[in-house]
């Protein structure tokens, strides 16, 4: 086989190849030596193309519609794992207002008057914070009041302000895990996740598209095998029509031989209707673009072949259990549960808090000299200590564990449940590529002997040793027998495809190479 290397991008960077594979020796393939007849499209045009299993799959690679469907999952899951960082992202809050408040005099006893007053304030603050990746909330935060207006008929203005940095560790509940670590843990998880479903998908897209070869060269050969018995039915029938003229034949052999044509004809039609509906099949799967293969007829480059299969069910079992896509997914799962239920944990302990704060005052007339009073550093404040809060019941937090602990013990079955089906199927698929390999070799010889049966027969009739209707007789069974072979072989080469398929062996044995990102 010839080395073919296939580069296709998948979620931001995955890639296949194409390579080398090993071949077997093959059982002799069906012989054809009829030509194929041409499918002729409405319009009349026609584009015949050589295709080989190899350029089909590149083909299905770039072009097939639910590969590039699929295609945008990693993508999208990098970007929810990408957004669940922004709890870690700081922020900055900075306002600034004016407050004006006046008020009037009041009179008091003896006819003292106490003057009106107002005042007008400017307030600024400013606070930057967030919360680390260890559950630690920060704030640098930042005030000044500036404060001016008058007050028993005597002007004033003063200044304020203040700078300082708090800090709040949680100790327990909050500490080794929160809600910002949850959500990246998953996230993370479910990026594997979404890149083993596209391997996933490539895997089946693969197979049936390897299935639907194999259909196609059956198809293609089973019309060749209706147009030979068309032409055995048609020499039959332009011989005997010599022996009637002669009298060496009754009339009735002529009509029996001229029905078998008439039926053969009818199933040359039927064959190369089922021969066009299979290359729509496999041309559903390597275009995104239908109308550039409508008039394009696929003429396979390999006959059917059954090469010996090398089975080993220990061996089997060991690849499907280690590299089957959806058991991956399956371990994933039960660790995304693991996680949650690791955060249920942690939301039954109490929490136990850490928190201080250090900061430097100021004041003065005007807004500048409170803020140099600030920088001199001299009339510092901070605070520090702790904090318990027990929830008393605690029963949401109580019953979320030990619902997601009942889930996690359900999703441990399902694995186990996972593992036994792929077993099975394994199992399964083994015996029926035995016996499916064994059906090949018994139609091969089925063959070989209605064919040898036929040329017996047919020398017999010459020589007035035997009948037309024995002639017709052998040639429907060798018709069937040639139909039963290319069948065999068709359904052997599919299980072969259905057995790599449930073992995870479908890009080995092909030789793709896959690498996520």
């Amino acid at each position: 086989m010839r080395l073919l290397r296939i580069l296709l991008a998948l979620a931001g960077g995955a890639s296949l190849a194409l390579a080398q594979t090993n071949t077997y020796p093959p059982v002799a393939p069906v012989p054809t030596n009829a030509p194929l007849p041409l499918l002729v499209p409405a319009n009349g045009s026609v584009q015949v193309r050589k295709v080989s299993l190899e350029d089909l799959i590149q083909q299905a690679l770039q072009h097939n519609l639910d590969l590039q469907i699929d295609r945008y999952n990693p993508s999208i899951a990098l970007f929810s794992l990408n957004g669940a960082y922004a709890g870690y992202d700081p922020t900055m809050d900075i306002s600034g207002q004016h407050d004006h408040s006046e008020s009037g005099p009041q009179l008091l006893g003896g006819g003292f008057v106490i003057p009106g007053s107002q005042s007008d304030d400017n307030r600024f603050s400013g606070n930057l914070g967030g919360t680390s990746p260890i559950g630690t909330t920060y704030s640098l935060q930042g005030n000044a009041i500036d404060t001016a207006g008058s007050s028993l008929g005597q002007p004033f203005q003063n200044s304020i302000g203040s700078a300082s940095f708090s800090l709040s560790q949680p100790l327990l509940k909050g500490f080794w895990i929160d809600a910002n670590r949850l959500n990246i843990r998953v996230a993370k998880n479910r990026l594997k996740y979404s890149e083993l479903l596209l391997k996933l998908q490539v895997m089946q897209t693969i197979t049936t598209l390897e299935q639907a070869y194999y259909d196609l060269i059956y198809s293609r050969e089973n019309v060749i095998v209706q147009e030979k018995a068309v032409e055995a039915a048609h020499r039959l029938v332009v011989e005997n029509q010599k022996r009637l003229e002669v009298g060496a034949l009754a009339p009735l052999d002529l009509q029996s031989a001229e029905a078998q044509e008439a039926t053969s004809r009818a199933a040359v039609i039927a064959a190369r209707s089922q021969l066009g509906t299979q290359m729509r099949v496999v041309e559903q799967l390597i275009t995104d673009k239908y109308r550039d293969w409508a008039d394009v007829v696929l003429e396979p480059t390999a006959p059917l072949q059954a090469p010996v299969p090398v089975l080993n069910v220990q061996d089997s079992w060991a690849r499907g259990l280690e590299d089957r896509p959806d058991l991956q997914q399956a371990k994933l799962d039960i660790e995304r549960q693991g996680i949650t239920l690791k955060y249920d944990k942690n939301q039954l302990l109490p929490e136990v808090d850490a928190f201080g704060t250090y900061g430097y005052n100021g004041t003065g007339g005007t807004f500048s000299q409170a803020l140099y009073d600030i920088q001199q550093t001299d009339r510092r404040f901070y605070t520090y200590g702790g904090r318990i809060i027990f929830p008393l019941a605690n029963i949401k937090a109580r019953n979320a564990y030990r619902s997601d602990k009942a889930s996690l013990e359900q999703l441990v079955l399902t694995l186990k449940k996972l593992e036994q089906g792929i077993m099975i199927a394994i199992d399964n698929d083994i015996g029926v590529v035995r016996a499916n390999y064994d059906q090949v070799q018994a139609t091969r010889t089925a063959r070989e002997y209605e064919e040898a049966a036929l040329d017996a027969e047919q020398k017999k009739l010459e020589n007035g040793k035997s009948t037309t209707y024995n002639v017709l007789l052998i040639q429907r069974d060798l018709t069937s027998s040639r139909g039963a072979e290319i069948q065999a072989l068709d359904t052997y080469n599919k299980s072969l495809a259905q057995l790599s398929l449930d073992e995870a062996s479908t890009l080995t044995r092909l030789g793709i190479n896959y690498q996520a990102r």
